[in-house]
Parts: C-alpha cells; structure tokens; sequence
C-alpha cells in the first residue's frame, strides 16, 4: 500500500544526551575527529550503514537505545564535554577578534567596533555549491569544494562570512557503470527534513520565502533554508515549495541541470533571489546586513542587480548606485578558457528582466554588465564572468598563473592596456586541513607534538619523526585506502551484474606493499584521464614489474552532457578490467568527498596531467601532500608556483605549437619515463636516481625504508603545509580583498551615500572629457649619444587636459625593455618588463595645457625605451586601469 500521508518525525533525545541534537546539526562535525568519534561510538553499526550521518543516525535509534545511552555515564559526559567545546568554538574570539579585527580597521568597522560596536558586518559569500560534506552532497567538483573549505576556515579564524548558494533536490547526480563500462546517472531526490538543515520560519511559523517576477505573470517563490558549518550560516534556497507552479518547483531540482532557460533561472534565484535571502535572514536573526559581497565565480553575478536594484528603488541614479555596490564587490574567477564560462541569450536575459525583475534598472544598463562589446566578443550573448568583472572593484584568480591567463584572457575589457596591467590578481586556493589531513595523521602529531602545535600549523615539527614511523604510517594509510577500494569495487561490479562467483578477485586488488597512484577530478577532456593509456603496453609493464610494481586507483565523474568525457572513462575502465592488470589499476564510480577522505591520505603519488594552462587551481594534490604524498603532475595550476624540485616531480610540457597528438605522446612519454626512472626506484629504496637502473635489492636501504622517499616527504609537508592552507588562503581574502571592499564601500555609502554621489559624478566627468585629453609633446633631457646603466633621464610631457585638473589624472612614464623585431604576439618596439614613473604636474601653461615632468634612472642594458600615457586618478579607484581609459602618447 502507498501512504495517503507522510510526515519526518523527530527524534526526541532525553535530557542528559540532549546536545547531541545540537552537535549533529551544526557541521563542525565533520571536521572535528572528536565528534565524530561520539558519533561512532553510539552505534557503530549504524554509523557505517547510514554513511557517517549523525542526523540519520540519531533518527535511527529507537527509545530502548536512547534510554540505554542516557544512562551511560561515559557516553553523558562525552556528551556534554563535546557540547561544551563546541559552544566554547562558537563563542570565542579567534584570528579574526584577536589578531585581525581587534587591532585594525576589519569588514564593516574601525578598531576596536568602529561603525558597528557589536562586531564587523558580514562577508556575503556566494557559489552555486558547496562542498561540506558527503552528507550534505550539494557540489559537483572542485568549485564546490573550495566554497565549502573556504567556509571551514573562516569559522575557523572567526571571519563573519555568511555563504549563499541554492538546495538541489537531486544535489549532482550518482554515477554508476554499466556492465560496457559506460557511465549512468541518477538522481536520488533528497528530503531537506532528513539533512542537518533549519528553515527560515515567519513569527507565524510559516516558510519565510522569497519571490522573483517571471515572464508571463508568473512569480518564482523560494524558501530558505540554513545549515550551521561551525560559526559560518550557509542559506540555501530551495524553490521546491508549494506556492510554485511545476516549472518553478524544479528549477533547483539538479545541480548544473536543465537547457538555458533553467540555468539562467538558477542563476538569477543565486544572485538575486540570494540577497533578498540575507535580508530575510537579517530581519528574523535581528543581525546586520553584509558589508561585502564575494561572487564566486559568474553564477551569482546578478546579486549585484538586486543591489542596484535597492539603492535606485530609494532614490539613487544609477551611476551612484553602480559606484556604492562595486566598491563592496569582490570577483573570483574559476576558469581559465571561455568554454567555461556560462553566457546566455542576450534576448533571453532581456525577456527575464521585462518582466520587472529588476524595475528600477534600466534592463539596457544590464544587458551592457554582460555585453561582449570587445574585439572577438560575441554580441548576442550574456557573459556571466564579464559581468561579474564590471560589478566588482577587486577580481582575483585562484592562483599566480591563473591569474596571468586571467588577464589574458580578459584584458579586452580594459583596451589600451598591456594584460599584466588588468586588474585581476590572483589569491591562490588552499585546502581546510582539519577536513583533510586523515585521523591517523592528525592523532599521531597530536601526540608526539600536542594540540597546540598541531592546531598552529606547526608543520617543521615533522622532521622529528622517525623515517621509520613515517613509513609505518604511510603503510597504514595505503591499507586503509586498499580496504576501502576493494569493498567499493566489490560494489561496482556486483551493480555492473557480476555475480558472487565473479567477484572474489576483487578480495585482493591491490597490495600494501607497492606504490599507489591516485588519479581522481571531474572529467572534462582537458584534464586528460587517459593520458596514462597512450601506450597501453608500457603502462601494463609498469603495473606488472616483478619486483617493484605500481598501482593506480582512478575515479572521476563527467558531466551527463560531456559524450567525449564518457568516452574517456568508458576507455579506462575497459583496461582496468582486464584480467592481466586488475589487481594493480582500479576505477571507482562515484567520486565524493567520502572517497577522497581515504583515496587522498592512501596515496603514496597524485597524478595531475591536464593540458597547460587550463587548470585554474587544483587542490586536490594539495590534500595528498598534507597527508605525506608526493605530486607528479604538470607544472598547472598551484603546482606551477609550488613545485620546488624537491617535493614531487614536474611532468615536461610540449610545445604549444605541437599537435594536440603530437603535445600527448611527449608528456605520456615523460609522465613514463619519470615513474621507471625516478619515482619507482626512489620508493623502493634506491640510494639516488642515478641507480634507476639497479632497483633491486642490493640498491634499496638495508633498512627496508626508504629514506629518500621519506626526506622528500618531510620536505614537502614542512615546506608546503603552511602555503596549501586554507587559512592562509581566508587571510588572504580578508587582508587583499574583504578589508579593502569593507572600507570602500562604507566611505561611499556613509552620509546617505554621499560620498557615492560624488565619486559618479567625477566619473561621469571624466568619461565625458577623456577622449579630448591629448598628450602634445614628449622630450627629455640628460640621455647622451651613449646613454649608460645607471644614467638619469629627465621627461617633460606637454598635456592638454580639456577642463580636468591635474588631480583628475595620473601622467606616467611607462619604461622598460624594448622588441627589436616582431615576437609573437608583440610588435617592433613594443615596451616589455616595464616599470612606471608618476610624472608631477609642474607648470600650468594655460588654456587647458600643463606641463609634467620626473625623472628616471636607465636601469637595463640594450634596447631601451619609453613611452608616457594619462590614466585617470582617484584615492577611490582601485587600480589605473579600472575605469579602461587610457590617452598614450603619439
């Protein structure tokens, strides 16, 4: 029979276990070892059938065993000890209290309270997932991931973020193979009463909602819904709610799911649907409004409209508006190529806002936010990351490189400048290494060094351990990975239809004893899953060698639209299932934070081949490292910054002017040649790499560890743990970025926005007057027929500035190494390795022209130039370049 009602009953808890209600709903758990161990303890069964859920394990406990555990004495103490710290957690001033807001002038505040005496405004923080949890699966890669470690650590270090994003009923999708090895999906719908998750409730107790017009009259409602990660709140908004119509209930029903039309529907729901949900929030909790808003990456780019929105609903131009909400804008871009990026129908976007989305913006003024109005853009689509560009005064990619290739790929939008001056910096992702750093790890430092040490990121104090305690532990993480990667093969194939007969080979995949490969990420085709197939013999010689073998564990999801990312996979788990190798190489469906807890502490190596430099970031070597593991990857990414030769390996990079084929047989080649000359002999004990070919026994240590292998170890986790961090990554945010945002926005927007109202009109002023700016002349004095190192050059430049001032410009002389024939993308004498000199306004000369001059000292041997250019000036502009007017000379 099917029930004619259904309902989730609570678990009511008795008194003296009750905090456990409050330790299950509040995330911290998953990173605090303690907790979880509680948990376990409860009932260990349990806890392992129900995937580690605290909520689903105490709505499993039935009242015998609820009275059972209230009458333990040690279980009730563990309780309240718990409880205890984690109010302790919550309340206690951290890195953002003590060492940060306490001393200066922090988000949304001065020293010592500033404008808000209760604390500083929170940091709006918005993603389109977040990865927290397996509990929790709202996330799809490495994008969701960082959102969620980003969270951790600044409840860690006490920052006031609260995060935004959108509650999928279905999250990503579960991805299974078929018994041809072809990747299926499917979408368990999830019940928001079952996860550790509270609505937002009216007085009345009713949903508190909020609505966005649709076309056609129709109105998209959303209820909110909120999940603890320690100190941080993260609202959800989850459009599955009875006042929708069938259309508007499933547009958050997938993760990254639906044509357009839905797509742009999600987004608008993140951006614009996001802020009315942090007003809703701070009306109920009685808090204030952020002081900062962070879009990570372009999905949530239209938050910064339903500012506007607010701010010219009151009485603001648009101009002033515009001014108050970039100044409190922070930009993060993801992707490094702009098939990644979402950009939707100009006509579709312009349809949506017709229907009085956003009635007080002019929909002209947002589709220009999104315009491709540049050289090789596309004028018929909305660029969500070109927007986001436009809406926030400080953009950052997510590490050094990927900031190069961000301005590169961006610098159209600033024309007249060279792409190192695009203001776009970089802030390099780290990783929350309480979530990540394996238990056995952590438990052992906590140990040897005290907890102290270990929560100070003490990572130097790894030299004092013994090579061979190391080892030890190494081993007991490879045999836990093992453990895992043999039940979840077992799995695997029981779904592909191999019977129990047909599986009793997976009881012994893998082995302790032999070096272990991981390989796991999204599968997109630039990340190159079978790169390590391109000459299949060679690798199985790898994974069969007599002696001193290899292993791999392989997983990785593609995008249910990707055909050529499935054929990738499709192509490795045919050769993991080949009888002669499958005990050394695995395929493990279904990729989650779950997996990668034991996958990345288990491997000795992480392998990282994609095709430079399309990979923004990537964390997940990151992790690996954390846990004593060594990269061999691509210089891409972090490793390209990090990679010091001595804690890991690079794999060589072909020339970008080889073929696409020809670029694959290369780094296969030297991806192979590292493992058989490198990393192979040095795991099992060779004194050096130079006795690559002496492996055996008589060039290994006579102590069975390898003591090389375990200095690069050490080496790595001393020199790397502090900079993989991502507290460090959080303080980096907070001092570059939220700090700077905070502080703009609050002097912009301070006597009833003021300050905005004169910051447009000056720049109002300065576009109408920019293009009749000419710099007439150029000449200096003190350069002689042999101009030396070391010589002082005085230029003078003769500008006619057409009505502005002297303090509405900066006149620089832009200096530096000069092209003696084409190269590349650079023409004869263009300017490179440049330096900048503010030349000083020193005579009026009437009629609008004035003289600047100043003096440079030739600093570089050969061909040398300069060149002098105006650029605006203003203390409120954060950077030259942000306004994208430029007047060069000649």
């Amino acid at each position: 029979m099917k029930a004619i009602r259904r309902f989730t009953v609570r678990t009511h808890l008795p008194e003296s276990i009750s905090g456990l209600s409050h330790l299950a709903t509040n995330l911290r758990w998953s990173w605090h070892p303690q907790t979880k161990d509680l948990f376990r303890d409860l009932d260990p069964q349990a806890w392992s059938e129900l995937n580690q859920d605290p909520v689903a394990l105490l709505g499993s406990l039935d009242r015998h065993r609820l009275a059972e555990l209230a009458a333990d004495e040690s279980i009730v103490a563990r309780v309240q000890e718990a409880t205890a710290d984690l109010d302790r957690y919550l309340s206690q001033d951290r890195w953002f209290q003590q060492d940060y807001w306490g001393t200066e002038a922090g988000p949304g505040g001065g020293a010592g309270g500033g404008a808000d005496d209760a604390g500083p405004r929170p940091i709006a923080y918005f993603s389109p997932e977040f990865g927290i949890t397996a509990v929790l699966p709202q996330y799809s890669g490495g994008l969701g991931i960082l959102a969620g470690d980003h969270l951790k650590s600044a409840s860690d270090l006490g920052v006031p973020i609260i995060g935004v994003g959108l509650l999928y009923q279905s999250g990503y999708f579960k991805q299974s193979l078929s018994r041809d090895a072809w990747q299926m999906e499917t979408y368990p719908v999830l019940d928001p009463d079952n996860l550790p998750l509270t609505l937002l409730k009216e007085a009345d107790g009713s949903a508190a909602l909020v609505a966005l017009p649709l076309p056609a009259g129709r109105t998209l409602h959303a209820q909110v819904w909120r999940a603890d990660v320690g100190r941080v709140p993260l609202l959800l908004l989850d459009s599955n709610v009875p006042a929708n119509d069938d259309t508007a209930r499933s547009i958050t029903d997938r993760l990254y799911g639906g044509e357009g039309d839905q797509r742009l529907q999600q987004e608008l729901l993140l951006g614009m649907g996001g802020v009315k949900a942090l007003r809703l929030h701070a009306r109920l909790t009685e808090t204030s409004a952020p002081s900062v808003y962070h879009t990570n990456e372009g999905h949530a780019g239209f938050q910064g409209i339903e500012r506007i929105e607010e701010l010219m609903s009151a009485g603001l131009d648009w101009e002033t508006a515009l001014s108050s909400v970039r100044a409190s804008t922070v930009f993060t871009t993801h992707t490094p190529v702009p098939a990644g990026i979402d950009r939707f129908d100009r006509t579709l976007v312009e349809q949506f806002f017709h229907s009085g989305l956003a009635p007080s913006v002019p929909v002209e003024r947002v589709l220009a936010l999104g315009a491709e109005d540049y050289e090789d853009g596309n004028p018929s689509v909305h660029n969500m990351a070109v927007m986001g560009l436009r809406l926030g005064q400080r953009a950052n990619g997510v590490a050094r490189l990927h900031g190069e290739v961000s301005r590169e790929m961006f610098k159209g939008l600033w024309p007249g400048f060279d792409a190192d001056e695009v203001p776009i910096g970089s802030i390099t992702n780290g990783v929350h290494a309480p979530t990540w750093v394996s238990d056995t790890v952590s438990s052992r430092a906590i140990e040897l060094f005290g907890a102290s040490a270990v929560a100070g990121h003490d990572w130097q104090r790894v030299f004092d351990v013994p090579d061979a305690e190391l080892w030890e532990m190494r081993r007991t993480l490879r045999r836990a990975l093992i453990t895992d990667v043999r039940a979840r093969l077992r799995s695997s194939w029981s779904k592909r239809g191999a019977s129990e007969a047909e599986l009793t080979w997976t009881d012994t995949v893998l082995d302790e004893n032999v070096m272990t490969i991981g390989f796991a990420r999204r599968v997109p085709t630039y990340k190159r899953l079978t790169l390590m197939l391109r000459d299949p013999d060679r690798l199985k010689r790898l994974l069969t060698h007599p002696e001193h073998p290899v292993q791999l564990v392989v997983a990785g999801k593609s995008h249910p639209a990707d055909e050529q990312g499935k054929l990738m996979i499709q192509e490795m788990v045919r050769f993991t299932d080949d009888p002669e190798v499958r005990h050394r190489i695995v395929f493990l469906p279904n990729y989650d934070i779950q997996m990668a807890s034991t996958l990345m502490p288990g491997c000795d190596v992480w392998l990282n081949n994609p095709l430079r430099p399309l990979e923004a970031c990537g964390t997940s070597g990151m992790k690996v490292a954390m846990n004593g593991g060594l990269n061999l990857s691509v210089l891409d990414g972090w490793w390209d910054e990090m990679y010091d030769g001595e804690n890991g390996w690079a794999i060589p990079t072909a020339s970008s002017a080889a073929s696409p084929d020809e670029r694959d047989d290369v780094e296969a080649a030297a991806l192979y040649d590292l493992l058989e000359k490198e990393l192979v002999p040095r795991f099992y004990g060779a004194e050096s790499s130079d006795q690559a070919g002496a492996a055996g026994p008589s060039a290994a240590s006579t102590d069975g560890v390898p003591h090389q292998w375990l200095a690069m170890v050490k080496h790595t986790m001393a020199t790397l743990g502090p900079a993989m961090s991502a507290d460090r990554m959080v303080q980096d945010y907070v001092r570059d970025l939220y700090r700077p945002a905070a502080l703009a926005g609050r002097l912009l927007d301070a006597d009833d926005y003021a300050r905005a109202r004169e910051f447009a009109a000056w720049k109002s002023r300065i576009r109408e007057s920019f293009a009749s700016v000419t710099v007439e002349h150029v000449d200096s004095l003190g350069v002689t027929e042999e101009p030396q190192v070391g010589d002082e050059m005085q230029v003078s430049a003769y500008v006619h500035l057409d009505g502005l001032s002297p303090e509405d410009v900066c006149v620089q002389a832009v200096y530096g190494r000069v092209t003696t024939k084409p190269s590349g993308a650079l023409e004869e004498d263009s300017l490179m390795n440049t330096h900048v000199l503010e030349l000083a306004p020193a005579q009026d000369l009437g009629d609008g022209r004035w003289q600047f001059t100043g003096s440079l000292v030739i600093d570089r041997s050969g061909a040398f130039g300069y060149s002098v250019r105006v650029v605006p000036q203003h203390e409120l502009l954060a950077s030259p370049a942000e306004m994208a007017l430029v007047v060069n000379a000649g």
